[in-house]
């Protein structure tokens, strides 16, 4: 016997344990893919959580630019219709007065000409537009619009949700009988309300977001009335 079977013998055989950790050492292809296929679900899990945060966080902001814009547009609206007058040619206060479309007389730029002033519901838009009137004597307001200009967007009424709605002196004692009817007697016409539904984006927004304003119009609270 040498001396490396003596070695051999006097160290005996190798253990049972670390013979087991030799052969678990590795990682088997089955584990190797289940591990991967946790971690790609849990990179798109992360991912589709990011993309709704942003998109949420997006129409958060678009929605917040959409109503503080209509906001605007409409304390110009409430401006405007306070302030309607009867036109340079005499003509009563209100022109014509229907659901989403509303024509009357003030001094729009306060130049001290008293324009015709049309606002209107268009293409998810609600225009202004302005006529001022003749220079010749006796004054008149050519038919269509001079200038027209974009007062709010992303607007969203329905049929049944009116721009305008129209009041008479007997409101609020009388509702049954208000708002009044449509294309309204502009004689009758006291108070209108504005209604304004705004969604930046109507194909992806939960819910849009109502705008509401009721305007008195000054020179109409002793105005002769039309019989």
């Amino acid at each position: 016997m040498n001396i490396a079977d003596k070695k051999n013998k006097k160290l005996g055989p190798p253990r049972l344990a670390e013979t087991a950790c030799r052969s678990e050492a590795g990682m088997t292809l089955i584990e190797a893919l289940l591990a991967i296929m946790i971690f790609t679900f849990g990179i798109l899990g992360f991912s589709q959580l990011f993309v709704r945060s942003w998109q949420s966080n997006q129409y958060s902001y678009e929605m917040g630019q959409s109503t503080f814009a209509v906001s605007q547009g409409v304390n110009k609206m409430v401006d405007y219709i306070r302030r309607a007058r009867q036109g340079d040619d005499g003509a009563y206060p209100i022109k014509s007065a229907d659901n989403d479309d509303f024509v009357f007389f003030c001094d729009y730029d306060k130049d001290g000409i008293t324009e015709r002033v049309h606002i209107y519901k268009s293409n998810g838009k609600i225009m202004l537009g302005y006529r001022k009137p003749t220079t010749g004597i006796p004054k008149t307001y050519p038919t269509g619009d001079q200038t027209t200009l974009i007062l709010a967007e992303s607007v969203v009424n329905g049929a049944s949700d009116h721009i305008f709605y129209y009041y008479n002196k007997d409101y609020p004692g009388d509702v049954a009988h208000n708002p009044v009817s449509t294309p309204a007697v502009v004689a009758d016409i006291r108070l209108v309300k504005i209604n304004l539904q705004v969604d930046p984006n109507v194909n992806k927004a939960p819910d849009s977001v109502q705008m509401e304003s009721f305007v008195e119009l000054r020179n109409l609270n002793d105005y002769d009335r039309i019989k």
